[in-house]
C-alpha cells in the first residue's frame, strides 16, 4: 500500500551504496565531535543548569513558588505536560503505523522520530511528579502496591491514574521498540570499531547480533508485534490525558470531542518537533542524502491534514457551545476569544489554524528554511492551545467571586527551560553516539530506488 504516491522525490539521493551508507551513518558516531554539536550541546546544557536551579527550589520550597493560587491549581505545569506527551506521538506513528503499511519513507526518519518519543515522555512525566511537590513523601501512592497503612489502593476511577498507566505503557513498549531497531546497527558499529573498549561496549548492545536469517526473521517478527501493539497506544494515551479535563465539570472542558481533538493535536505537533530535530540533524551530522526534501513534504503532508483537523475542532467547540445553550459553556469560549488572555487565544489561532496552510503551496513545504520556521511556529502554537485550554478555562468558571488571574514566575519559566534542557542534551548525546539514521532498512530499500 502506498500512500502519497504522487510523491516522486527519492527517498535515498547521491546514488549511495550500502557500503556508503555504513560510512556515512557512522561517521559522527567513530568520529570526534564537531565544532556545531559541540555549541549545540552548551547551549542545551546551559538550559539544563539554569533550569536545575529552579527543580531545586521548587522541591525545596514546594509548588507555592509558581504562580499557582485557589482558583487556577493548574497552570504551566499541566500545560508542559500535555504539551510534551503531544510531542512524543510522532514518533510511534512514524515506526508503528507507518510500518503496517509499509511506507518506506519513514526508514529515513523513523529512529530519530523514535528517540524523540523516550525523551519527550521524561520530559512529560516530570511535571506531574514536581506537581505533588516534595517526592520523596509519597509519589509511590499512585502506583497500586500493598502497603502497611490500611486500605490505601488509589483510585482506579479516576483519570489521573489513568494517566500513570498510559503513560508508562507507552514509554516501555516506546523504548523496547526503539532499542530493538537499534541491534543491527549497534552490530555494524562493533564490526567497523578501531579499538577494544568501543568494540565490547557496542558488543554488548548488540546482544550478539550475527546478522543471520534466523535474527532478521526474528527481528521483523518482534518489530510487527511490537508495532501492532503501540499501533492503539498511539490513539488511547492521548485520549486519556484529554479525559483528566472532558470528565470534570468545568465549562470548556467537559466535552466529548476532547479525545479525536487532543489525537489529532498531538501528531500535529509532535510531527513539527520531529522536522525541527530532523532539519538540524541532516544539517550538523551531514546527511543531506538520508533525510531528504521528500521526507520533509511528506511530513508536512501530514502537517496539513491534522493542522486542518484541529482547525474543524475548534470551529467545533464554539458550535456545541452556543448548541447547548448553557451559559457557562458559552461564557468561557467568549471569554477564551476576548477575555484577558485573548492574546493567548489569538497566538494559537494564528499559529495552528493559518499558518499550516502555507504547506498547501508546494515551493513552501519543500523549502527546508521554511519548514523550519513553519515547524517552530506550530509547537508555540500547541503549547498556547493546550494553555488556553488549561488557564482560561480554570481562571473564571461558575462562579464569578472565585474568578482569578494567573501569572507565571520565573520558577514556572525555569522548570519549563530544564525540560527543554534536558530533552536536547539528551537528544543530542543520543545524535552523537547512537546511529541517528537506521542503516539496516536504510540499506534494504536503496536498491528500489536506484533501480528508479
Amino acid at each position: 500500500m502506498e500512500v502519497v504516491s504522487s510523491i516522486r522525490t527519492p527517498l535515498i539521493t547521491g546514488g549511495k551504496s550500502v557500503a556508503d551508507v555504513s560510512d556515512d551513518i557512522c561517521r559522527q558516531v567513530e568520529g570526534a565531535p564537531s565544532r556545531s554539536w559541540m555549541l549545540a550541546i552548551a547551549v542545551s546544557s546551559s538550559f539544563l543548569i539554569v533550569g536545575a536551579y529552579a527543580v531545586s527550589v521548587l522541591l525545596w520550597e514546594g509548588i507555592g513558588v509558581w504562580g499557582l493560587n485557589k482558583t487556577v491549581g493548574w497552570a504551566w505545569d499541566i500545560t508542559n505536560f500535555v504539551w510534551w506527551v503531544g510531542i512524543g506521538h510522532a514518533g510511534t506513528l512514524i515506526s508503528a503505523i507507518l510500518l503496517l503499511f509499509r511506507q518506506k519513507w519513514r526508514m529515513g526518519i523513523n529512529r530519530a522520530a523514535e528517540a524523540m518519543t523516550i525523551f519527550a515522555v521524561i520530559c512529560a512525566a516530570m511535571f506531574p511528579m514536581f506537581h505533588m511537590g516534595r517526592l520523596w513523601v509519597g509519589f509511590y501512592w499512585a502506583l497500586p502496591l500493598p502497603n502497611t497503612f490500611g486500605s490505601l489502593w488509589v483510585n482506579f476511577n479516576s483519570p489521573l491514574l489513568w494517566d500513570v498507566f498510559a503513560i508508562s505503557t507507552y514509554f516501555a513498549v516506546s523504548l523496547v521498540f526503539w532499542y530493538i531497531g537499534l541491534i543491527p546497527d549497534f552490530a555494524t558499529i562493533r564490526d567497523r570499531a578501531k579499538n577494544q573498549i568501543s568494540k565490547n561496549i557496542y558488543g554488548v548492545l548488540s546482544f550478539g547480533w550475527m546478522g543471520g536469517a534466523k535474527n532478521w526473521a526474528r527481528y521483523e517478527s518482534v518489530s510487527l508485534i511490537l508495532a501492532g501493539i503501540a499501533t492503539p497506544l498511539v490513539l488511547s494515551v492521548h485520549t486519556i490525558v484529554s479525559m483528566d479535563f472532558a470528565t470534570s465539570v468545568i465549562p470548556g472542558w467537559h466535552t466529548t470531542i476532547f479525545p479525536p481533538y487532543f489525537v489529532s493535536g498531538a501528531i500535529f505537533s509532535g510531527f513539527a518537533m520531529v522536522l525541527t530535530l530532523l532539519i538540524i540533524t541532516r544539517r550538523v551530522f551531514h546527511l543531506e542524502d538520508y533525510i531528504t526534501v521528500g521526507h520533509i513534504e511528506l511530513m508536512n503532508i501530514i502537517i496539513i491534514v491534522t493542522g486542518s483537523i484541529v482547525g474543524i475542532a475548534y470551529i467545533t467547540e464554539f458550535f456545541i457551545a452556543w448548541y447547548s445553550q448553557v451559559p457557562a459553556e458559552q461564557y468561557a469560549f467568549i471569554n477564551r476569544a476576548t477575555g484577558p488572555y485573548w492574546w493567548a487565544y489569538w497566538t494559537m489561532m494564528t499559529c495552528n489554524v493559518l499558518s499550516p496552510q502555507l504547506f498547501w503551496i508546494k515551493k513552501i513545504r519543500t523549502n527546508i528554511a521554511a519548514t523550519f520556521i513553519m515547524s517552530i511556529v506550530i509547537n508555540i502554537g500547541m503549547w498556547f492551545e493546550r494553555f488556553v485550554i488549561i488557564v482560561t478555562s480554570l481562571h473564571r468558571d461558575y462562579i464569578p467571586s472565585s474568578w482569578a488571574m494567573f501569572y507565571p514566575t520565573r520558577y514556572d519559566v525555569g522548570v519549563y527551560m530544564f525540560s527543554f534542557g534536558f530533552f536536547f542534551t539528551a537528544f543530542l548525546l543520543f545524535a552523537k553516539f547512537f546511529p541517528v539514521v537506521n542503516m539496516a532498512e536504510v540499506k534494504s530499500i536503496i536498491k528500489g530506488y536506484s533501480e528508479k
